[in-house]
Formats: C-alpha cells, sequence, structure tokens
C-alpha cells in the first residue's frame, strides 16, 4: 500500500497509518503556529501565534476564531489532571493557568527569587506535577516577547509541584531546551535541544532520561539526532513512539530511537499533539498554518 505524503523507512511505520489518510490543512494564517492542545469535550484544538501574540481555538463546526489576545505572547500549552489549561508565555516569563471560570493564574515566574527566561514548553505528569523548559528566545529580542538579560544565566528544565509549591531544576546543561514528554509509562522523560535554531553548529537532537522517584532525571543520552531542522516539539503514542516535529515534517521514531518514517508537511512544523474522540488524529502545527491527519496508533 502507498500513501500520499508519507515516507516509509522501516516496515513497522505501516502499522501506525490508516488507509487512504491523508494530510488536511485545517487553517492558515500564523506568523508562527505552536504549542498545540486538545479538547476532547468539544472537540476543540488551541495553539499559540506566538509571535502575533494571540491563541486560536478550532472546531469543525465554527473553524478557527480568537481564543485569547494578547496572549502574553502564549507558546507551549498542555491540560493538568483537572483539565486545566496550563500555558508558557513568554511576556509574563511564567506558567500559568486557566481556571474554569476563565481566570488566568500565575503557577510559578520564578526560581531562587529570579524570574524565569520565557517558559517554551510544558507537560504534566501523572503525579500532577508540572515540568517545563526555560531558555531565553523570549528575551533575546521583541519578537516574541520582550529583550531582557536572563536573571537566572542558564536554560533549564524545571519540575513544578502544584501542591507544595516547590520549584526544582531537573536538568541544567541545555543549550536550549524545548519540547518535552513522558514516555507511556513516565518512567522516561525525552527533552529537545534546538540551539541550531540560533546557531549553525548547534543541537538539534531529542534527550532521554531516566525519571528517579518520580522527580529527578538520571542516564541523559541522545535518542535521536533530527535532520533537516529541529525537534521543536513531539508527542508520544500509546506505544511509545515519538512523533516529533522536523523541518520536513513530522518523524516517527520507535522506543530505540530508531527512525520508521516521516509524514511529510510543506511548512517546517513546530509541534503537534494526539486528538479526535478516539486519540488517533494527529494535529499538527507548522509554520503558518494546522493540519491533521488520522493515523492508526493512539495518543497517551
Amino acid at each position: 500500500m502507498r500513501w500520499e505524503g508519507i515516507v516509509i523507512e522501516d516496515a513497522s511505520m505501516e502499522e501506525l497509518l490508516v488507509a487512504n489518510a491523508r494530510l488536511e490543512r485545517l487553517w492558515t494564517g500564523a506568523k508562527w503556529a505552536e504549542g498545540p492542545v486538545y479538547f476532547h469535550e468539544d472537540d476543540a484544538l488551541v495553539w499559540s501565534d506566538v509571535p502575533n501574540n494571540r491563541m486560536f481555538k478550532w472546531t469543525r463546526k465554527d473553524g478557527a476564531r480568537i481564543f485569547r489576545a494578547p496572549s502574553q505572547f502564549a507558546n507551549g500549552n498542555y491540560r493538568d489532571l483537572q483539565g486545566r489549561l496550563v500555558t508558557c508565555e513568554h511576556l509574563g516569563r511564567r506558567i500559568s493557568r486557566t481556571e474554569p471560570d476563565g481566570n488566568v493564574v500565575t503557577l510559578v515566574g520564578h526560581y531562587a527569587g529570579k524570574r524565569l527566561n520565557s517558559p517554551n514548553d510544558v507537560t504534566v505528569k501523572t503525579d500532577g506535577t508540572i515540568w517545563f523548559s526555560d531558555p531565553n528566545y523570549g528575551i533575546m529580542s521583541n519578537d516574541e516577547g520582550y529583550a531582557a538579560p536572563s536573571e537566572i544565566g542558564a536554560n533549564n528544565v524545571y519540575r513544578y509541584d502544584p501542591v507544595s509549591g516547590e520549584v526544582s531544576i531537573v536538568a541544567d546543561d541545555f543549550e536550549k531546551p524545548n519540547g518535552l514528554a513522558f514516555s507511556p509509562n513516565a518512567d522516561k522523560l525525552y527533552v529537545s535541544d534546538s540551539s541550531r535554531s540560533h546557531d549553525p553548529n548547534g543541537k538539534h537532537h531529542i534527550r532521554m532520561f531516566d525519571v528517579v522517584d518520580g522527580r529527578y532525571l538520571s542516564n541523559s543520552r541522545v535518542f535521536a539526532v533530527i535532520e533537516p531542522g529541529i525537534a521543536d516539539g513531539f508527542r508520544i503514542d500509546r506505544r511509545g513512539h515519538v512523533f516529533t516535529s522536523a523541518g520536513d515534517g513530522i518523524q516517527v521514531y520507535s522506543e530505540a530511537g530508531r527512525r520508521l518514517g516521516k509524514i511529510l508537511v510543506p511548512e517546517a512544523v513546530s509541534n503537534c499533539v494526539f486528538g479526535g474522540p478516539q486519540k488517533n488524529r494527529l494535529f499538527i502545527t507548522a509554520t503558518s498554518s494546522v493540519y491533521a491527519i488520522d493515523l492508526g496508533t493512539f495518543g497517551l
């Protein structure tokens, strides 16, 4: 069987596809679409248009409409265990949460009394703790925030416990930490380094860590080097396959780090998320547009 716009590099890639599936463009008009998050309650997708300082919400019935503007140059989004929207804000230099009444509150904006750089991407562990990357993209210029010096002086990955309020550094040796996601049983954490975005000799790989006692990281190793482009954001299916952004679309990797194939996208991809009623529809944010494709596998 042949799939239009799909590159098969390993036979096991075919198991992740459905017959006649095609990439569908749902919307276009962003300067840099990012941070997709799915709401099953109304089969809706929310994402950020970072440089334009706004967020959108899409449903099949109504199409795309403004969800929040200004958005504080929002970037990555996720949902906590109670279903509330958790957002990385470049301008606010914080992780925020949207309450059921629509009120937006600060979860964490400082570490050791110093302001964060510009939180970029976020994930929520099965115990409710919030893990996020904090590169300096949002303070490098006025394009995605406001130019400012880093108070912390480093680009770290953090763990935040909303119960105790504790904020801790879990990784401090990244150049520009970016996307992050847990394995299906949350015993591994994947984190990308995207420093090649501003340095031709910079990093463009995903690292894997073991999660120890639910709060520490150990045994760092490179999971996959992404070419072309960089691994910005990514998601993992129930069987542990990694679906990552790249310069040519979505690249798919096995748990062992073997590339199985590609879903070609006509624009550089920033991120993706599983959604749809059965969680087998992959929504993709790619530069100016949002795409979707049905798959033969399911998100976490």
